[in-house]
């Protein structure tokens, strides 16, 4: 018994197979080319869209965004791998017609069309919601951190330039006084002659002076990154290492079909005071006047909560427990609020009175509830505090955050939504794919960089949810 017998390698074809009898009807590259060829490419921005009467001509725009949708859908961001996919990939060939662009093209056009790039992942969201894959109800706003295009090593805070200054003072003088040395011993030993420290010297003080110069701009700036300016260090959980330098994305994703609506790239390396703005954007992206939005207790702001109820969303999270640790029975959530009367009952029963307002280092308002006189005769005072007397603060918008808490209470089934809604966009798109670090360095090639990979999971939810349902994305998209 023989084995199968492929085609002879030499043999000439009369009739040549065409192109596109490599690609299936419902393939990937046709959901690709059916969503680009209906986009506006002048309306978004890309550069090229109009070709100039004179001069060589430049790539269709068009083509370069499918090689681009093709390589982040198969994890292929390299602008070099990218390049060879076009020689030797039959799918990349059919979806570029046979065009074979260099790297430096590849990569020069996700750089001349950051904010193109970002408005064709708007585009690809309103056509989903067209189609009925969102929701407009139920929404999850997380934020996950991503490595940046720059090494601890280049990343500077004051302690880091300090130690570093103090580090060259100490070589200089040690190179000073083997400078000296050599001087009074005779020429032609082993060890280095002074010419050679004296090269060396100059590279130390050189280096010391730029040390100065970062020194000054962290003092400005307060941190420093000297290959990618606009990254920040940042704690990354889960990964190999604590602490990184990156950017912290904010998402939110519609309930429906775990959909990505809305991202915004930041350099903030937490999440507080980030739910307003991306609640208004998940609305104006929506088209809707309210929605629900869950969201984790690194969210829990007392004043941005406040202005999602003010602007119709319904906002569901969890409460963030703060302040020094108390005694058992001591603590602030043991002081009852009575709304009636604004004051808070201690555990001993004692009623403490609204006194003066506070505000701390980051500008929220509280208002301070004391009772001197019951507690400078209070038998339990060592169990409560060690100063004179206790103060309870409160928030201006606490009485909303009381509402929120109770919802979030009284909805743990709803709440418990969250991590399967925004976590599996983190999970497919960083532990599946394996896009944990920008290529990219900058904001806005960064966000560029984002809009690639949330618009390539949307794409592939859309290819999957169709699929199941035995419908064609391609004809719905056209």
């Amino acid at each position: 018994m023989g084995y199968k017998v492929g085609v002879d390698r030499k043999q000439l074809s009369l009739l040549p197979e065409s192109l596109d009898d490599y690609v299936p009807e419902e393939h990937i590259c046709r959901v690709i080319t059916a969503f680009t060829s209906q986009l506006d490419m002048c309306a978004l921005g890309f550069k090229y869209a109009e070709c100039k009467k004179t001069g060589r001509w430049p790539y269709d725009p068009r083509m370069m965004l499918n090689l681009y949708l093709y390589g982040y859908l198969h994890r292929v961001r390299s602008s070099r791998r990218l390049r060879d996919e076009t020689k030797r990939n039959i799918e990349v060939m059919w979806l570029l017609e046979g065009l074979r662009p260099d790297d430096k093209t590849i990569s020069n056009f996700r750089k001349d069309n950051t904010k193109a790039l970002r408005e064709t992942f708007r585009v690809f969201t309103k056509l989903c919601r067209k189609l009925g894959l969102y929701g407009e109800e139920l929404e999850a706003t997380d934020g996950t951190k991503f490595r940046a295009n720059n090494a601890l090593k280049n990343h500077h805070n004051k302690t880091v330039v300090e130690n570093g200054i103090e580090r060259i003072e100490k070589k200089i003088n040690e190179y000073l006084a083997a400078l000296e040395q050599a001087d009074l011993e005779d020429e032609g030993r082993r060890e280095p002659s002074g010419s050679e420290i004296r090269e060396v010297l100059e590279k130390l003080k050189q280096r010391k002076v730029e040390l100065e110069e970062l020194y000054t701009r962290v003092q400005a700036e307060g941190e420093v990154s000297t290959v990618d300016g606009e990254s920040r260090m940042m704690r990354c959980g889960g990964d190999s290492r604590l602490l990184n330098v990156g950017y912290n994305v904010q998402t939110v994703v519609d309930g429906k079909y775990h959909m990505i609506v809305d991202f915004e790239v930041t350099n903030n390396s937490g999440d507080s005071g980030e739910l307003h703005k991306m609640s208004m954007k998940a609305k104006e992206e929506l088209e809707v006047e309210e929605i629900t939005n869950l969201a984790d207790k690194g969210y829990y702001n007392g004043e941005d909560i406040a202005a999602c109820e003010r602007d119709g969303v319904t906002c569901l999270v969890a409460k963030l427990e703060s302040g020094p640790k108390k005694t058992e029975g001591f603590a602030h959530k043991d002081f009852r609020y009575d709304k009636g009367k604004d004051v808070y009952v201690c555990p001993c029963g004692k009623e403490l009175r609204y006194r003066r307002n506070y505000m701390n280092s980051e500008g929220k308002k509280r208002k301070v509830y004391v009772n001197y006189e019951a507690c400078s005769q209070c038998a339990r005072k060592a169990e409560c505090t060690t100063y004179r007397y206790r103060e309870i603060m409160r928030l201006f918008s606490q009485d909303t955050l009381d509402i929120v808490d109770e919802r979030t209470r009284n909805n743990k089934e709803l709440y418990r939504r969250r991590s399967e809604i925004v976590e599996h966009v983190f999970g497919t798109v960083k532990a599946v794919w394996g896009y944990r670090q920008y290529l990219c360095r900058g904001k806005r090639k960064v966000t560029a960089e984002t809009a690639m990979a949330y618009l390539a999971y949307n794409m592939r939810r859309a290819i999957n949810i169709f699929a199941e349902s035995r419908i064609s994305l391609t004809k719905a998209l056209t």
